[in-house]
């Protein structure tokens, strides 16, 4: 815990307000998620605060034991390669750039008719933005011919939904992916988890 402190100190937040949702009644919980979601009404009446507070909820207490297990295997590991500061900037970034985008799409959707009003109050709160980055930074970590594997995965995780279903949740997560593995400059000096594959090499 002590390498990697911002990606534990997160969780013990979520943690918290996972807490708080699983013991409050219904009508608490939806004043609660709307109130810290960046949905277009929110980022419009309380932008600092819609785009703080949605990053440290999530909507269903029980996915929490899944978010502690990706945020051992991916942020923590991103975190102690490249040291706090660096990784914060690259998951801040990501979770901003993409909730900003994604919800400019929203807008626009709305304008054009294509989706109903009711998309600027929906709740959109979460921490899969910051993961994705995360997740594409953590390529860079593994040494080849796993780097590509690996790559490859990730990006159909990510890719394919967002081309069968075209959610904004789903564009978010390809920005935040994007975003990720365009931070490689940050990550030179650090070491591989593995040997590179070279002449010789079995």
């Amino acid at each position: 815990m002590r390498s990697s402190p911002g990606t534990h100190l997160w969780l013990a937040v979520i943690a918290i307000t996972s807490l708080v949702i699983a013991l409050t009644p219904e009508s608490v919980d939806t004043y609660l998620l709307h109130r810290n979601s960046s949905n277009l009404h929110q980022l419009a009446h309380h932008p600092l605060r819609a785009l703080l507070g949605s990053a440290f909820w999530i909507e269903d207490p029980a996915g929490l034991l899944l978010y502690a297990a990706l945020f051992e295997l991916i942020h923590a590991p991103v975190e102690r390669w490249l040291g706090t500061a660096k990784w914060l900037v690259v998951v801040a970034t990501a979770h901003v750039a993409a909730t900003l985008i994604s919800q400019q799409v929203v807008l626009i959707a709305i304008r054009h008719h294509d989706v109903p009003r009711s998309m600027a109050h929906v709740v959109d709160i979460g921490v899969s933005y910051g993961l994705a980055a995360s997740a594409g930074l953590l390529a860079y970590r593994l040494a080849r011919p796993w780097r590509w594997l690996y790559l490859a995965g990730v990006v159909a995780f990510f890719a394919v939904p967002f081309a069968a279903e075209r959610t904004y949740t789903d564009l978010g997560h390809v920005i935040s992916l994007a975003i990720g593995l365009a931070c490689y400059p940050l990550t030179r000096g650090g070491k591989s988890l593995a040997p590179e594959w070279g002449p010789g090499a079995h």
